[in-house]
C-alpha cells in the first residue's frame, strides 16, 4: 500500500463553459491526454473546500484541504506575513497591503482608479520608504514590502482583525471605509483600529500625492501609486500541525510567499520554486523534487498558480494552452509516480477561476482524482469538470480530501478507537508504553 501521498495542486483549474470554446470549460476544450490517461486508472469525483456556489481565495481552499478547520484559519494577512518572515506576536494584526492609483470623487469620496500601477523595482522601493512607521494613539503601524507593489501591513497595540476592507477589488469603485464587522461594532479594540486605519490611510494618500515620483507620473501622464488600500486582516490563533492532528510530514513546493506562511503555520517544510515561463516544464521540476524528497515525507503538495493567473487574464483561449503546457509537464513524470506503488497520486484544484465574467473567483466544484495501489477505479476516461462527477468519489468536501489521503495510506482512525489521550485523526497514534513494574 502507498505510504506518501503527492497532491498536485493546478490552482484556479475550474471554470465555466464559455461560448468561444464551444460552451465548454477550458479543461475540457484542452487536449490533455496525460490527466485523460491518469483518469482512467483512478478513483475521480469532485471537490469543494466548502459550499457549493461559495467562492474561495487559495489560502482558505488550501487551509481545507490540509485539514484545518475554519475557526481555525489566521486570516490571508497573518499568512502573507509568516512567509514573508515577518515576526508576528499574538496579539498583532496583520493586512494585506498594495499601492493603488486612487482619487476623490465630486464629493470627495476616494474612488479606486487603477487597482496595480505598473511600477519599476526601484520605484516600489521609493513608495514603501515614503511611508515609515506611524503611532497614534497607542496603535503602531509597520509597512512591509512583500514583491513589487505589494505588502503587508502590521499593527501592534490594542488591536483587532475585525474590520473592513478598504480595496474594492474593482476599478471605478469607492474605497470602503474602514469598520469594525457587525459583530465586533461594540469592541473597543475593534473601532479603535478601524479609525487608526482611517487615519494612516488618509496620511499615506496625503503622503503619496505629494511624492516627487508621482507627480513626475502625473505630469508625464502616467499613473501614479498615491494611494493604499487594505484587506484580509488576520492574526495568528493556536492551530494543530499536521503532523500533530493528521500524523504526516508534510512538504510544500511552490512559488507564493503566501503558500511559504501556509506551510509554516500548518507545520509543513517548505520548498520556494521559481516560473521560468513554462508552465509545464516547471511543474515536471517540481514533481521531481517531490520524488526525491518522497522518502522523507508522507505528504508533499507540488503547486502551480498559472491556470489561476490565465484565468485573471479573462481569456478562456490563455487558460486553454497553459492546461495544455501542464498536461505536457505532466506527461513527463507521470509515470514515475505511477510505477511506484509507495506513492498515492492526487490531482486536484483549490477553486475555480472563471476567465471570463466579472467575479475573480467562483463557486464551482473542482475536479479530484486519486490513484495508487488499493485505490477504486472507475469508467471515467476524462479529466474535466463534467466527466468526472460521474465518479466513484462524488463530491468531497472540506477536511474529507485529507481523511481519505489517510485512509489510502491505511492510516485512518477507526471511529471510537482511543490509544491515545490526544484528539488526532490518524492511527495508529503516538502513545507511552504499557509497561510492566518490574517490582510487582
Amino acid at each position: 500500500m502507498p505510504d506518501a501521498c503527492i497532491l498536485i495542486l493546478l490552482d484556479g483549474l475550474g471554470d465555466r463553459s464559455h461560448p468561444a470554446l464551444g460552451n465548454r470549460t477550458p479543461l475540457q476544450a484542452a487536449a490533455t491526454p496525460c490527466m485523460d490517461r491518469l483518469a482512467s486508472l483512478s478513483a475521480t469525483g469532485l471537490y469543494h473546500a466548502t459550499l457549493f456556489g461559495q467562492p474561495l481565495p487559495s489560502e482558505n481552499a488550501h487551509f481545507a484541504l490540509f485539514g484545518g478547520l475554519p475557526d481555525e484559519f489566521p486570516g490571508r494577512g497573518a499568512l502573507e506575513a509568516l512567509g514573508a518572515g515577518i515576526d508576528l506576536g499574538p496579539d498583532d494584526v496583520a493586512l494585506l497591503a498594495h499601492f493603488a492609483h486612487v482619487g476623490p470623487d465630486a464629493h470627495n469620496n476616494l474612488i479606486l482608479l487603477h487597482d496595480k500601477s505598473p511600477m519599476a523595482q526601484d520605484e516600489a522601493e521609493t513608495l514603501f520608504a515614503a511611508l515609515p512607521p506611524f503611532e497614534r494613539d497607542g496603535v503602531t503601524a509597520t509597512l512591509h514590502p512583500v514583491g513589487g507593489l505589494f505588502g503587508v501591513l502590521v499593527l501592534r497595540g490594542v488591536v483587532s482583525p475585525f474590520v473592513t476592507d478598504t480595496n474594492p477589488m474593482e476599478d471605478g469603485r469607492p474605497l470602503p471605509r474602514p469598520l469594525p464587522l457587525r459583530d465586533h461594532a461594540d469592541d473597543p479594540a475593534a473601532r479603535r483600529t478601524a479609525e487608526f486605519l482611517t487615519a494612516y490611510l488618509s496620511r499615506a494618500h496625503r503622503i503619496l500625492a505629494e511624492l516627487p515620483l508621482n507627480r513626475e507620473r502625473e505630469r508625464s501622464g502616467g499613473i501614479p501609486a498615491n494611494g493604499l488600500v487594505t484587506q484580509r486582516a488576520g492574526r495568528l490563533k493556536p492551530c494543530p500541525t499536521l503532523r500533530e492532528r493528521y500524523g504526516l510530514r508534510g512538504l510544500s513546493i511552490a512559488t507564493g510567499v503566501m503558500y511559504a506562511g501556509l506551510a509554516r503555520f500548518t507545520g509543513m517544510d517548505f520548498l520556494k520554486a521559481d516560473d521560468t515561463g513554462d508552465p509545464g516544464a516547471d511543474l515536471a521540476a517540481r514533481v521531481r523534487l517531490a520524488l526525491e524528497r518522497a522518502g522523507d515525507y508522507d505528504f508533499i503538495h507540488v503547486h502551480t498558480k498559472t491556470p489561476d493567473q490565465a484565468a485573471h487574464g479573462k481569456s478562456p483561449e490563455a487558460k486553454v494552452r497553459v492546461i495544455e503546457s501542464l498536461d505536457r509537464g505532466l506527461a513527463e513524470v507521470a509515470d514515475d509516480i505511477l510505477a511506484d506503488p509507495r506513492l498515492l497520486l492526487a490531482v486536484t484544484a483549490d477553486h475555480s477561476t472563471p476567465s471570463s465574467g466579472a467575479l475573480i473567483h467562483s463557486g464551482e466544484p473542482v475536479p479530484l482524482m486519486f490513484a495508487g495501489e488499493g485505490v477504486r477505479r472507475d469508467a471515467t476516461s476524462a479529466f474535466d469538470e463534467i466527466a468526472v462527477a460521474g465518479g466513484a468519489l462524488g463530491c468531497m468536501r472540506g477536511r474529507e480530501f485529507l481523511f481519505t489521503v489517510l485512509n489510502h495510506l491505511d492510516r485512518a482512525r477507526l471511529a471510537g478507537i482511543h490509544d491515545t489521550p490526544d484528539p488526532v485523526e490518524y492511527w495508529p497514534g503516538d502513545h507511552p508504553p504499557f509497561t510492566l513494574d518490574p517490582q510487582e
